[in-house]
Order: structure tokens, then sequence, then C-alpha cells
């Protein structure tokens, strides 16, 4: 038996080495083909829409109303009757001048009157008669005109006095200087006991009406040429009442709380800068806007209808630093339209010339859209 086993056994392991030498490698055999997936991209549909038009312009606050305060009589200040930078109303005293002098002054003319007055009644009387004896040949025609002349006197006389009576009352009136608008207040120049003079160069106080308050702007005569013929072409609508509204951002950036109105505009435009300027007015009632702060306005200039906007990040340059976007056709193949651009509005561009409503645009995946590659939409943000 053992003579038997053994010469069938090496059979075998020669049999099974022959079929292990005569078996083809998996090293050597070839991978089969992949193929790499379709980038995906995320895509905006174009929509037309309506867009306000905005433009921002620098500009500086100026006050609302001013008034310096000058004495319009001379004399001494017994007292001041404010505290500086205070708020004032129109009418409310600021300034005492010594009025004695003033006083006086009234009285001596309110004599003159009386004097006046006194004088006046004779002539009257006699003139009453005169006129009655002139009928029956009386007196002389000459006698009766010159007693007529002088009731005429008389009564200039009167006339006269009375003037000068209400010349010293406005004087003594005058002495107690009063504020001719609302506003703030600002420092005295002046003390109680300070000697003043009518209508001196240097102001006592100066009065700011600060609520409201002005904001000149500075556009471009250019860019408002631009403008008008856009609302002139119909390209632009205008919006109204709404388009005169103003909106405020202050130094730190901050957006102002209150909405002006856009008030007028020059009539002529800056020889040196090419521009013009445009004032606006503010409610100002918490008093954040002063004189001369450095200001952006924000004016709304009309509508753009049927407008599309484009993401700004979807906005690639070409070598030559020309607009373009990357589309997704409808063979789901990407495709590039060069672009014409009008202006930023909130992180969109207003696409002049390039786009059509319904167009794909791509805003993700722009490393792997290349022109003629087959993409898969993976998110559209209409």
């Amino acid at each position: 038996m053992k003579k038997i086993l053994i010469p069938v056994v090496v059979v075998a392991a020669v049999c099974l080495g022959y079929l292990a030498w005569n078996k083809p490698s998996q090293a050597n055999q070839p991978a089969p083909a992949q193929v790499a997936p379709a980038p995906e991209v995320a895509v905006v549909t174009m929509q037309e829409t309506d867009v306000r038009l905005t433009t921002e312009l620098p500009g500086r606050t100026a006050v609302y109303q001013m008034a310096e305060i000058r004495p319009q009589v001379g004399g001494i200040i017994l007292k001041r009757a404010f505290t500086e930078g205070t708020e004032v109303k129109s009418g409310d005293l600021l300034y005492q001048i010594d009025p004695s002098t003033y006083e006086v002054a009234v009285a001596r003319a309110k004599a003159a009157v009386a004097k006046a007055k006194a004088e006046l009644e004779p002539a009257r009387l006699k003139a009453v008669r005169y006129r009655d004896l002139i009928r029956t040949k009386a007196v002389s025609q000459q006698d009766h005109d010159e007693v007529q002349a002088a009731l005429a006197l008389a009564e200039a006389n009167v006339a006269a006095a009375q003037a000068e009576l209400g010349a010293a009352h406005i004087d003594l009136e005058r002495t107690r200087v009063l504020s001719p608008i609302s506003g703030r207040i600002g420092r005295s120049t002046i003390t109680p006991g300070a000697l003043v003079t009518a209508n001196q160069a240097q102001a006592m106080a100066t009065v700011q009406q600060l609520d409201p308050i002005y904001v000149d702007l500075t556009q471009s005569n250019v860019e408002l040429l631009r403008m008008k013929h856009a609302l002139k072409s119909g390209a632009v609508q205008s919006a109204g009442a709404a388009a005169t509204k103003v909106r405020l951002i202050l130094e730190d950036g901050a957006t102002y709380a209150h909405e002006g109105i856009l008030q007028l505009a020059e009539a002529s435009v800056d020889q040196d800068t090419g521009s013009v300027t445009l004032r606006a007015v503010f409610p100002n009632p918490e008093r954040d806007l002063l004189p001369g702060m450095y200001v952006r306005a924000v004016v709304e200039e009309g509508v753009l209808a049927n407008a599309l906007l484009i993401p700004q990040q979807a906005v690639v340059r070409d070598a030559h630093g020309k607009p373009m976007a990357m589309i997704v056709d409808g063979e789901e193949k990407v495709a590039v339209r060069p672009l014409e651009l009008d202006r930023a509005v909130e992180g969109d561009w207003v696409v002049r010339q390039g786009l059509a409503a319904g167009d794909r645009v791509v805003v993700e995946g722009l490393q792997k859209a290349r022109p003629g590659v087959q993409v898969r939409v993976a998110q559209d943000t209409m």
C-alpha cells in the first residue's frame, strides 16, 4: 500500500504546479476604466426685477439757521440771562442793558408830545374862527392862509413828537436783548459790567438752530447729467416723491436714525471741481448731528425697471480685466458670457448686456467649471 500512495502524491503535486504556472497573473491584467463624476456647481437663475438706484455722495452738515447776537443800543450790560450751551427759544431774554438813559429819553419824548398837542389846540381853534370869518370877508385872505399854515405846522409838530416817542420806546425795548430764533446758544463773549455799543463788530453770542439741520452734498456734474439723460430716455424711471429720500452714514460707519429729504440743487457748477452742490434737510431731535461733521449720504435717484442682478462673486475677469460669467446651458455644460455691468447694488452688479432672464449663472464651484465641461447642478439659489 505505501509504495502505491507515494507516486500518486507526486503526480498530484506536479499537476498543481503546472496549473499554477499556466494561470495568468492578476498584476498583469489591465484595470477597468473609471469615469470621473461631473463636478457639482451652484447656480442662480436670472430674474428681472425693479431696482432702486442710489448714489453715495460725500457731504458736510451745516446749521439750519444761525443768529449772531449784537446789541442795537449802547450801554452797560447789567446781567446775562442764559446758560451757555443750552437751548433757548425765540423771544427769550439773553442780556439786559442798563435802561436808565433810554427811560429818560422816553419821558422826554412824552413831554415833547404833550407840548406839541398843547400848541396844536389854540392853532386849531383859531383856524376854525378864521374859516367862519373868511366867508363874511371879516379877515383878509392872507390872514386866513397864515392861520391854516400855522395849524398844519402844529399838527406836524405833534406827529414828529409822537414819532420821536415811538423811537425812544424802541430803543428802550432794545435794552432787553432777545433771541431772534430758537436753538442752542454758544459761549458768551462778554460778561455783566461790560460796555457794548450799537451794531458792534463783535457778536455777544451765537444761536444755532440744529433741528432740523442741513447736509450739503457734492455730486459730479457728469453723473448728474448721466442720470438726467437716463430719466429722459426712460431707461430709468423717476421714483416720484421717494426719489428725494436721503440716508446718512456717519463717520464711524453707523447709519443715521432719521431719513432726510433732498431740498435743492445749485444752479451752477463749481469751475474748480466740476461738481454740483446738493442740499438735504434732516431732522435732528437728539442733536447727534453738529455743524461741520463729515458724512456720506445715500441718495435715491430713480427706479431701473426689469433689471438683472448678478451676485458679485459670480463675476470673473479675463486676462484683460473684462467681466464675464459662467452659465450652465440646456445640455448641462458650462459656457462663457462676456458682460457689460452698470453699478453695484447691495452686493450685486446691475447687468446691462450679456445675460437674459432665465440664464443659470454659476455662483459656487467656479474653480471646477470650465467652458464645455459637463456639470451637475447641485443647488439653484433662485
